[in-house]
């Protein structure tokens, strides 16, 4: 039986007057039960709306949330912009809603929704119920087990190597440049078990998580990040192969020079 453990509604953080809220203040929060709808956007004189956004670059009424039971949809009233669902817990992870699209389902517990404005985009955050998962293995299954198609050991030298060429990206989903081979050594040497770790080494375990780990299909598409590096990022962070908590594994980062 699936584990439930959810709240009852989705709850909207109302954007404040500036891009954040000031110490000590509160975020107003708009709560929202199933089948309840609140609409996004400037609003009209003397008819506010339920989320405003008060920028001349945003609609009047920009489009609208509606709660489901375990989830929400975004409607885009626009008929140019596109808006943009970031997952606040997912490594660059987003959903595009385009101009005219009605009830897009947004699957993401923790969201924050982009329009373009005049001052920078304009934003607000949306809460959704705890997403239900089975608890424990499905039961009544017979045959051959299922066999995991990337079965890898975070406690392994090659995962160490894949983490740090994932670094960038999950603690900063916009960056764009992968780490090459000389960077990727820098940062893992200063593990007791990497200490001994050489350019060879590493680009051995690059072609490892390639060809058996990953089994990642030629040809690359070669860029600035390398084709191969380029495309194990991609992968792990697609499916969570490589997530934040994974982190902790690599030294602590040396704080920025001061100039």
């Amino acid at each position: 039986m699936p584990r439930r453990c959810r709240v009852d509604t989705v709850i909207v953080q109302l954007p404040g007057p500036g891009p954040e809220v000031a110490p000590g203040e509160t975020p107003g929060l708009l709560r929202m039960g199933p089948g309840e709808t609140a609409v996004f956007g400037r609003g009209e004189p003397g008819r506010p709306v339920p989320i405003p956004l008060p920028d001349q670059g945003v609609s009047r009424r920009a489009g609208e949330v509606v709660a489901a039971e375990d989830y929400w949809r975004l409607s885009n009233f626009s008929t140019s912009a596109t808006y943009v669902v970031e997952n606040l817990e997912g490594a660059g992870e987003h959903v595009k809603v385009a101009p005219g699209r009605i009830g897009a389902p947004v699957p993401f517990e923790l969201s924050r929704v982009l329009l373009p404005a005049l001052g920078g985009p304009a934003a607000f955050k949306v809460f959704a119920p705890q997403h239900a998962y089975l608890a424990g293995r499905p039961t009544g299954a017979e045959g051959e087990r299922t066999v995991s198609p990337f079965a890898l050991d975070p406690t392994a030298k090659y995962f160490l190597v894949l983490l740090a060429l994932c670094e960038p990206r999950l603690r900063s989903p916009s960056a764009a440049a992968v780490p090459g081979v000389t960077e990727v050594l820098a940062r893992l040497r200063a593990l007791p078990g990497c200490r001994g770790l050489s350019r060879s080494a590493v680009n051995y375990h690059i072609d490892y998580l390639v060809a058996t780990k990953l089994r990642l299909r030629e040809p690359y598409e070669e860029g600035p990040g390398g084709g191969k590096r380029e495309e194990l990022v991609a992968l792990a962070l697609r499916f969570d192969l490589v997530r934040e908590e994974h982190l902790a594994l690599l030294p602590p980062r040396r704080p920025a020079a001061r100039p």
